[in-house]
């Protein structure tokens, strides 16, 4: 606090008071914008406590863009006959329309809230294959897009100029030489080292290469905040992968000092493909300005006795924080059990209350986190938030065979979710992210057996133990929590 105060003191009388104006206009926007007062206190306290820092770090990372959208869909035909469609479901689903199952049909408030807050629509000729880890994932993936026919849409938050890297790159180089179309949308954050030579060799074979929101100086804004955490990959329409790995090395390997990299993927065949595809068009009509349009691209949504699925999305061009409310809904309405498995545990307040009320309503409510993590900041953020879930009753475990990068919901053995989506602020609130939502007994099992043999490889946390962690842990922890909004 010396420091802070020695600084203030430094600066100019009239330096003082334009810094001080600043800041109370900024701090006057933020509690204009109503958002939730953790991260409006949050911001206020950076403003205060950094001089000068503290507005630069608004500027990259503060502004809330959900309510003026980041980009228009205006003109996008795919969208406008996909809400039609989720319109016409409303109606139909009071009707059972899709014959659910009485078990699954219990379920069908969740289904409800995401046709409503993303266009979320219900898909029931689905053949989903669950993959686990990053050999059985790359295996799969790579398979199909050898056998690629007429296109490959890929958009992925990290990809790395290593060994897997590199063969992505070389596999879309010799599709696009034999003709089949290529698109790749990168995230300029998460692939910041990909080197211009990476990319131009892509480009020069004919793959289309676009950047999701490029950061460069001058331009250097808050779009470093709002970052596309999807990994989507739909080839010729009719097969799509979505889920938590990214193209890199570690994700096979493991990371060096912590262990293999524990994750999962979704290998969709059927109406789940072409909402990713929808999903895909909107982003490559965001760094594009290309339409992708027809039947070619676009298969048609039929019927089936497949697995039912909602592929949602949200972020900040979205109305409503979709795959939060829908994490919300499902563990406020659990009536057996609710395990979840999350790299980085940074839930926002109404996820907290559901998880706390859940847990001591007498639903078994179990959370599996890293016990060794790749990123500190958000490993102590974590932290800061177990004692209060011990207390209530959830239990939480530490995964100790590795790093569990998973992102997996399941509940009651009728629902579950595979996706991008952490259980964290950025995830929830800020990030462009995509989630599949399933309705089916079979794969929820699966995804519970996992789990299970997860929770093996962990160590339970005592509420005991964990209250006499060392005071400088918990010092550490609370200051991660303060930030926690905008890590």
């Amino acid at each position: 606090m010396g420091i802070l105060f020695d600084i203030w003191m430094s600066m100019p009388g009239l330096v003082t008071i334009l810094y001080f104006l600043t800041v109370v206009f900024i701090a006057f926007l933020i509690i204009l914008e109503n958002r939730n007062p953790v991260k409006t206190i949050s911001w206020i306290l950076v403003l205060v406590l950094l001089p000068f820092i503290g507005i630069v770090i608004y500027l990259f990372f503060g502004q809330e863009y959900r309510k003026t959208k980041m980009y228009s869909r205006k003109g996008l035909k795919s969208l406008e006959k996909l809400r039609n469609l989720t319109l016409e479901q409303l109606d139909n689903l009071p009707k059972n329309h899709f014959q659910i199952s009485d078990r699954l049909y219990s379920k069908r408030r969740l289904m409800n809230l995401l046709l409503s807050n993303s266009n979320a629509i219900l898909t029931n000729n689905n053949e989903l294959r669950i993959l686990r880890n990053g050999e059985e994932t790359f295996t799969e993936i790579f398979s199909a897009i050898e056998q690629a026919r007429h296109h490959i849409h890929l958009e992925y938050y990290i990809v790395e100029d290593d060994t897997i890297g590199n063969y992505l790159r070389e596999l879309l180089i010799k599709k696009a030489r034999e003709g089949v179309e290529v698109r790749f949308i990168y995230d300029d954050v998460g692939s910041w080292e990909l080197k211009r030579k990476f990319l131009r060799s892509m480009s020069d074979a004919g793959v289309k290469v676009d950047c999701f929101m490029r950061v460069r100086f001058p331009m250097l804004t808050s779009k470093v905040n709002y970052r596309n955490h999807r990994k989507i990959l739909v080839i010729d329409g009719d097969t799509a992968f979505v889920g938590g790995l990214n193209f890199a090395d570690r994700y096979r390997d493991g990371v060096p000092g912590i262990g293999p990299w524990r994750d999962t993927h979704l290998k969709v065949t059927g109406g789940g493909a072409t909402a990713l595809q929808i999903i895909f068009m909107a982003d490559w009509y965001f760094v594009s300005k290309e339409i992708l349009k027809g039947e070619k691209y676009f298969k048609p949504f039929e019927s089936g006795n497949g697995k039912l699925v909602q592929m949602t999305a949200s972020g900040p061009d979205s109305d409503w924080e979709s795959i939060g409310q829908a994490y919300f809904a499902a563990i406020a309405s659990a009536t057996n059990y609710v395990y979840i498995s999350t790299p980085y545990l940074m839930p926002t307040s109404d996820i907290i209350t559901a998880l706390k009320t859940s847990a001591l309503g007498g639903i078994d409510v179990r959370i599996i986190v890293p016990g060794m993590s790749d990123a500190i900041t958000p490993k102590w953020g974590t932290n800061s938030y177990i004692e209060e879930l011990l207390e209530a009753g959830v239990k939480v475990y530490f995964y100790r065979a590795g790093f569990t990068h998973s992102k997996v919901i399941v509940v009651d053995g009728l629902f579950s979710s595979v996706g991008t989506a952490n259980l964290d602020f950025r995830s929830l609130e800020t990030n462009f992210e995509v989630n599949a939502m399933i309705y089916d007994e079979e794969i929820a099992d699966i995804l519970a057996d996992q789990f299970l043999e997860d929770q093996d490889q962990s160590e339970q946390v005592l509420l005991e133990e964990w209250i006499n962690r060392p005071r400088i842990d918990k010092i550490k922890e609370s200051f991660a929590r303060l930030l926690s909004p905008m890590l």
